[in-house]
């Protein structure tokens, strides 16, 4: 063999490295670490890495070193785009203020629809149901958010808008967004997906909870909170039981809420966040905004978002959230800026803050610059793997 040949053959191995002088597992294992915000920059370092950070390997390794991380998904729903959604990257390094946050474009849905509902399931966001066309639609689609690629999931026994979704011991259950009017609507006017067969049950409902349109839901305690144009249902998926929202949640939900720490919050028109404790059903204001917050005369959305740190895992608030418009950071690029007119507030709990007195460790201000051209969002919690 010529010395040309095992020159060449060394440096096509060593080309096929991740990191060259390492071993491929060794090198997996560091790669694995690197939070996602520096993923694009790792990809233009070679072909090997570039492959890696889309594989199925590279996200089991991410699971099995608990390096995975929490992601704020958006979907709009502007004048010109039905369907738009972004990711929300965080800078992981505390210490630089410049480009903090970064919006990144996610593919639209192959086929967008209007009054969807939307549930989480390990690295997965379900759309499920919604309007086509003024149609209400039976098709689930599902959002692998590893690799941002769209498929089809197992379509409902029934067609559904504005309907209810929840997710309890990995099983999401639907509830509502359809006219209980034939046989096919009352068996399954609350349904039940397993994730792992693809198949879909019906959850047994008394007839005096039926109602058309759910405006929102949450999971708080292992059970499942839809709210109807009148008052709104519970349901315990264990115990197979239904009852009537309590009175004193009801009048105080507002817009699109999210739970931290078994607390459901809610962030009202007169600029304030508050917390319903379902057990002693008492609502509580949060204490520590003391700079307040602007007023909208409509619900904004909250939602929650788990950061993970070296000493201990933190539970956020986000909101509230109204309209956006986007502006790509530089024409050659895929990351895209938010402006807006309203505030996004960040606020943080520790682990030992109770039930009993929601207290934020941190609270964290900032103006998007936001104007107001979409017609409604929705903020998603998901994680990535």
């Amino acid at each position: 063999m010529s010395t040309s040949t095992t020159t060449t053959q060394s440096s096509s191995a060593a080309e096929a490295q991740l990191i060259p002088s390492l071993p491929d597992d060794v090198a997996l294992n560091c790669i694995a670490r690197v939070p996602r915000w520096y993923h694009p920059t790792l990809s233009i370092v070679s072909r090997p890495i570039r492959s890696l950070l889309s594989s199925p390997l590279f996200f089991t390794t991410r699971s099995l070193l608990s390096s995975t991380e929490h992601f704020l998904y958006l979907t709009l729903r502007l004048h010109h785009n039905p369907s738009a959604w972004f990711t929300l990257y965080q800078n992981p390094n505390p210490n630089n203020p410049n480009n903090p946050h970064v919006l990144i474009p996610v593919p639209p849905l192959p086929s967008p629809t209007v009054g969807a509902a939307y549930a989480v399931v390990g690295p997965t966001i379900y759309v499920i149901g919604g309007s086509i066309n003024d149609v209400p639609s039976s098709h689930v689609w599902v959002l692998d958010c590893r690799f941002h690629t769209w498929r089809k999931g197992p379509p409902m026994r029934v067609a559904r808008e504005f309907s209810a979704a929840g997710v309890v011991d990995g099983k999401i259950y639907v509830i509502g967004g359809c006219v209980a009017d034939s046989w096919a609507r009352n068996e399954f006017w609350a349904e039940s997906l397993d994730p792992g067969t693809g198949r879909w049950k019906a959850v047994r409902s008394p007839i005096d909870v039926r109602d058309k349109w759910m405006h929102a839901s949450a999971v708080i305690g292992g059970r499942v909170y839809a709210m109807a144009d009148r008052g709104g249902v519970v349901l315990d998926p264990k115990a197979g039981t239904w009852n009537v929202v309590d009175k004193r949640l009801d009048l105080g939900w507002r817009g699109r809420a999210c739970v931290v720490h078994g607390i459901l919050y809610c962030y009202d028109y007169l600029g304030k966040i508050r917390g319903f404790d379902v057990k002693k059903r008492v609502w509580k204001e949060l204490k520590g905004l003391e700079k307040g917050l602007p007023k909208f005369l409509c619900g904004a959305t909250m939602a929650n978002w788990r950061k993970m740190g070296m000493e201990s895992c933190r539970e956020r608030l986000v909101g509230p959230i109204s309209s956006f418009r986007f502006q790509k950071t530089s024409p050659s690029s895929t990351a895209w800026r938010s402006r807006c007119d309203s505030w996004w507030s960040t606020v943080e709990f520790h682990p030992n803050v109770g039930h009993q007195s929601p207290i934020p460790a941190r609270e964290q201000q900032r103006k998007l610059q936001i104007e107001p051209h979409s017609s409604s969002s929705k903020l998603l919690c998901k994680l990535f793997h």
